[in-house]
Order: structure tokens, then C-alpha cells, then sequence
């Protein structure tokens, strides 16, 4: 595998260390306090500093090959997720955050002309935000068949009826559409009962029960959203590639969604290590500094070398969703999902026990940064349906060269 990047990719790299060094790191304090004074407004500084990102042409880099993004591949996009994962902020300033960086891949491979034109367009112009709606309260959600809300055609419309949480996003009142994801015919076969359509979040019948936390965080002004659809009427025009055609877009939404996310937790967990790096150097206790310590030198090591793992397989998964498409390299997005988020948890627990009471305090980005990285343990499927995936895939491997 080559995992040489173009020109191109590098001098990426190098505005963006750029920009985050000149305009991220040293504004999100600033974020931090604009949000603690209005919890539900979109802030000043991420306007300000995303009219100039996309000024400096560092704008939808995760497009890969559509004339609207960078035009990078998978493999090409990846080291670069990996520096926006770094600042909590940094994702929205590039136009690259979740779930909006999925769903304008769905609009731009599955939308009709009509729905580009009204929804793509000013979300790829960063004017608007997203949802996506999926997971429901009452029913185990990583088994996406067990999903129960409803899409029932009634002439030129269609009536949606459900409960879903954690549709992330909702809580910004420039969030201004969902992707719905709910059951069109349960008599037909399995992975074909479910449909996505677009719902547009002022539609009379939607209402947003409540903001959902994460171990006590509310994420604000993005937030996570319970919401329930009552009776919910949208044009046909609404539907997302067709009626049954569910599992077939969120297939083609989560490979790169997933690489996205692995990414940025690595891009995480480098910067935990620096963090305790600095911290034990700098930190005396019993007459040395902590650095001097052997099991401190130990968990860096550790870190370390978990680090790299993790980059080296997520960057082949990459590669092989660009040379053999998302099906073929299943098995590495899988294991992906399950590795980078548990070495990110590693890296952080060490470097949050390495800074003390500090640790777990607002006073760092350590505390929240693992509260967020806990939840991709579940988000995307959880941990224990990508195991159970990859161990079947490997048993049949070794059947079939029995």
C-alpha cells in the first residue's frame, strides 16, 4: 500500500496547521465564553473565523472528488480530518463537522436536483445546518431493522410518525432540516422496509421534546436532540432516492463518516499526549518531576505506540475504500470503529490521571474530550456489532481457504 499523499495534500496540511495555530487554539476561549453566555446561539467567533477559512480555500475538504469540495480521496482527506480533530471548534470552521459532512454527501450522491438546489446548496455554503434522524428510545438501534417510525404515502405526500434521539445537531436554531430514516412497507424484505426522506424542522408536527446530555455535557450550541414526529407531512418530492432504498444510503453515508471520525480521534489523541507531555515535565512531586517517573514513561510510550496502530489502520482503510470501494474494505471499517475511539479513551485516561484534579476540570480539554469520545463506543454502531461483524467475516475467510 502507498500511502505517499500528492502535493496537493501536503500543502493542505500545512495551511491548516497554519490556520489552527493563527486562528483556532487562540480563540477557544473565546468560543467557550460566547457559549457560556448564550448556550443556544450560534457564536461570533466560529462566523468570523469560517468566512475565513473559506476565503483561504479551506472549505467542504471532505467532498472527495465532487467539483464543490477539495477533491480529495479518502486516503487524501484523512490526515487532514486528523488536524480539525484536534480543537473541538475546528471541524465547523472548515465546513466539515458532523452529521452535516454525511448528509451533504447524501444529498450529492442520492438528491434530486431540486433537493440540492434547496438543501445542498446552503449547506455546503455553511448558511445552514442538519440533522440526522435515526435512532429511536424504544427500540435497540444499532439493529437499524428494529427501527419502527413510519413513512406511510398519502397521495403527493408523505405522513411520518415516530420518536427519534440523539439526532445531533438539532439543538442549533440554524439547523433547519433532518434526514429521517423510518419504515415505508414492513412486509417487505428485511433491509428493504426502510426509506430516508428529508423533513424540514418547521414542518407543523415536529417538535423537539428535549436537549439530550453526554456524561453532563450539553454540547451547545450543536446539542443532541430528542424529537418526536407526529403526524409529519412532506411532498413526495421528499424522498431520498426511493421508497426501500434506507439501508442502501446509509451504507454509502457511513464509510466515510466513520473514517471522518476515526480520524479526528487520533488527530484527539495527539494532542492529550502533548498535553501530558508538557504537564509531567513540568510538574514536581517527591522531589523529581513527573517525567522522571517510570510508569509516567511508561503510559507515554504506550500512547505512543497505540497512536501510530491506529493511524496505520485507519489510513489503509481509507486507501482501500478508494482502490476497492466501501463493501470490500468493510472488514478494516469495522475495526477502525472499534480501535480508534478505545486508544483515544487510553490516551486521554492517561493523560487526565498525568494532570491530576486539573484533569477532570473545565480548566483543560481533557474532560469533555472524553465524554466525546465515549460516545463513538456507540455512535455509528456499537462496539460489539463491528466485533461480532469482523469475527464472522473472518470466519468465513478461513472456511473458504480451508
Amino acid at each position: 500500500m502507498d500511502f505517499e499523499l500528492s502535493a496537493k495534500t501536503k500543502e493542505l496540511q500545512r495551511r491548516l496547521h497554519v490556520f489552527m495555530d493563527a486562528h483556532v487554539y487562540p480563540n477557544e476561549q473565546r468560543f467557550h465564553e460566547e457559549v457560556e453566555r448564550d448556550r443556544w446561539k450560534p457564536t461570533r467567533i466560529v462566523e468570523e473565523l469560517k468566512s475565513k477559512a473559506r476565503r483561504e480555500g479551506l472549505w467542504n475538504l471532505f467532498l472527495p472528488g465532487d467539483e464543490q469540495g477539495a477533491g480529495l480521496t479518502n486516503l487524501e482527506y484523512a490526515p487532514l480530518c486528523e488536524i480539525m480533530g484536534r480543537s473541538h471548534m475546528a471541524p465547523e470552521v472548515f465546513n466539515c463537522s458532523a452529521p452535516d459532512t454525511g448528509n451533504m454527501e447524501v444529498l450529492a450522491r442520492y438528491g434530486t436536483a431540486e433537493q440540492k438546489e434547496k438543501w445542498l446548496k446552503p449547506l455546503l455554503a455553511g448558511e445552514i445546518r442538519s440533522c440526522f434522524s435515526m435512532t429511536e428510545p424504544d427500540v435497540a438501534s444499532s439493529d437499524a431493522t428494529n427501527i419502527a417510525a413510519r413513512i406511510v404515502r398519502d397521495g403527493d405526500e408523505y405522513v411520518i410518525t415516530g420518536r427519534k434521539w440523539w439526532s445531533s445537531g438539532a439543538g442549533d436554531p440554524r439547523c433547519k432540516v433532518a434526514i429521517f430514516m423510518g419504515k415505508t412497507d414492513p412486509t417487505a424484505p428485511t433491509h428493504k422496509q426502510q426509506s430516508m426522506i428529508l423533513v424540514p424542522l418547521d414542518t407543523p408536527g415536529v417538535k423537539i421534546v428535549r436537549m439530550l446530555t453526554v456524561f453532563g455535557y450539553d454540547h451547545a450550541p450543536h446539542g443532541h436532540a430528542e424529537i418526536q414526529f407526529d403526524n409529519v407531512r412532506v411532498p413526495t418530492a421528499n424522498m431520498l432516492l426511493g421508497e426501500g432504498r434506507g439501508f442502501e444510503i446509509a451504507q454509502g453515508r457511513l464509510g466515510p463518516g466513520r473514517i471522518h471520525h476515526c480520524m479526528r480521534c487520533i488527530g484527539l489523541a495527539e494532542r492529550a499526549l502533548e498535553a501530558m507531555c508538557k504537564r509531567v515535565q513540568s510538574r514536581v512531586a517527591f522531589g523529581e518531576a513527573l517525567a522522571e517517573r517510570g510508569t509516567i514513561r511508561a503510559d507515554i510510550a504506550a500512547s505512543r505506540m497505540e497512536i501510530e496502530q491506529a493511524r496505520l489502520l485507519t489510513l489503509k482503510a481509507a486507501y482501500m475504500m478508494d482502490k476497492v470501494g466501501n463493501k470490500a474494505a468493510r472488514a478494516e471499517i469495522a475495526m477502525i470503529k472499534v480501535v480508534a475511539p478505545n486508544v483515544a479513551l487510553r490516551v486521554l485516561d492517561r493523560a487526565i490521571q498525568a494532570h491530576g484534579a486539573a484533569g477532570v476540570s473545565q480548566d483543560t480539554f481533557l474532560a469533555s474530550a472524553w465524554a466525546m469520545s465515549r460516545t463513538l463506543r456507540l455512535a455509528d454502531g456499537p462496539d460489539e456489532v463491528h466485533i461480532e461483524s469482523i469475527a464472522k467475516w473472518e470466519l468465513a475467510r478461513s472456511k473458504s481457504s480451508a
